[in-house]
């Protein structure tokens, strides 16, 4: 079936199918398609699109923030070879569902929300989202005491019944996942900038498949779509339109979980931040944060107080890890710190020989005190 043809097998067809379709048009971004939901129903937008007078529409121009002939009649021609139910049928048969404004099950978070998707993909179940919602997101380049705190906030939150939002990205994104998961409680959502069968990135193949399964991996785009640097910025919106709470792990000055922030501030949404070494650069935006009034974040009973829940259960007989009982190994990892080190530097901080410290150092990292990436030494926020 392609064009304007409504029908499959004698079937009618339901109104995500035309939004599939016309999602699918080249040049069909978020604020286009909810231009064309918000003037007519799916299917008269599909018949307006075909008869390629869309353009002619002040209030679908006006929404759109503009819309050129040659567009609206490129689409035409693109819509008479698009077969609307067989991208339907296809999207079933991967198991992703389809919502869009106004349509039931559509989440209540983003119904009144200024930037709203029009339509949302999703695999697993948007009940998953009645819940309360945190978002806890951060820098790729994190350090591993970032990837600890944010896996610990993600096991720690879902525990005591928060669904943990997030992007399913690498780094402390991924972290905070794996920490809810790993709680077997509250279920988590993710926001994607791909089609639900584009992988992005290749490396978190596997959690995504995890989170679809224990809760649900929703994204704006129908499947095939790739990733293009100019989505993730926008997915930011829908994670911050989906939290109650917006907590920021780690980020760099112009980190791009700062986009995150701005949009929920746009929604009055209180965001947090976990306190960072001040020269680490991969804390620099989350300090920046505390200091413009943010409020820090030292563990998950901080952010479940602001969602006006018991924080006690979340951290109750939550230890600090001590220093190595070995008095040369303690010294290292006290004067090792929060921050990346060298093992020159660590040599000038004991004066201690290179030799003898690169032995402490290397049975410090095998017992998991300390990890190290390249040239430089990490502490861990716990051991083993």
């Amino acid at each position: 079936m392609s064009g304007a043809e409504a029908t499959s097998g004698g079937r009618r067809l339901p109104g995500g199918a035309f939004v599939v379709g016309l999602a699918a048009l080249s040049g069909m971004g978020p604020a286009r398609l909810a231009a064309l939901l918000q003037r007519w129903d799916p299917e008269q937008a599909w018949h307006a699109t075909c008869g390629g007078q869309v353009h002619r529409d002040a209030r679908v121009v006006e929404g759109a923030r503009g819309f050129s002939v040659e567009l609206s009649r490129r689409w035409a021609l693109e819509a008479a070879g698009i077969d609307v139910a067989g991208r339907f049928e296809a999207h079933l048969r991967a198991a992703v569902g389809i919502t869009f404004a106004g349509a039931a099950g559509f989440p209540d978070a983003l119904a009144g929300d200024p930037e709203a998707p029009a339509v949302l993909f999703h695999r697993g179940s948007l009940e998953v989202l009645d819940r309360p919602r945190v978002a806890v997101v951060g820098t790729r380049r994190c350090t591993s005491a970032g990837r600890a705190t944010a896996r610990e906030l993600g096991r720690d939150l879902a525990g005591a019944g928060v669904c943990v939002v997030s992007g399913l990205a690498s780094g402390i994104d991924g972290e905070a996942h794996l920490g809810s998961l790993e709680a077997d409680a509250a279920a988590p959502v993710a926001v994607v900038a791909t089609g639900l069968d584009v992988v992005y990135p290749m490396a978190n193949a596997d959690l995504w498949r995890r989170v679809a399964s224990a809760g649900c991996v929703l994204s704006e785009y129908p499947l095939g779509t790739r990733p293009e640097r100019w989505r993730f910025p926008a997915r930011n919106r829908i994670l911050a339109g989906l939290a109650d709470v917006v907590v920021v792990v780690e980020s760099h000055a112009r980190g791009g979980s700062l986009h995150t922030v701005d949009a929920a501030l746009e929604r009055d949404r209180p965001v947090m931040a976990v306190p960072g070494p001040v020269r680490s650069p991969a804390s620099k935006g989350t300090n920046d944060l505390l200091a413009a009034g943010s409020a820090p974040v030292r563990d998950a009973g901080d952010v479940l107080a602001v969602l006006g829940l018991d924080g006690a259960a979340a951290t109750r007989g939550r230890a600090d890890p001590a220093d190595p009982s070995d008095a040369g190994a303690a010294a290292v990892v006290q004067a090792l710190g929060w921050e990346p080190a060298t093992v020159e530097e660590l040599a000038l901080r004991l004066d201690r020989p290179l030799g003898r410290l690169a032995v402490d150092l290397s049975e410090l990292e095998h017992q998991g005190w300390v990890v190290r990436r390249g040239s430089w030494y990490e502490r861990t926020v716990r051991p083993g």
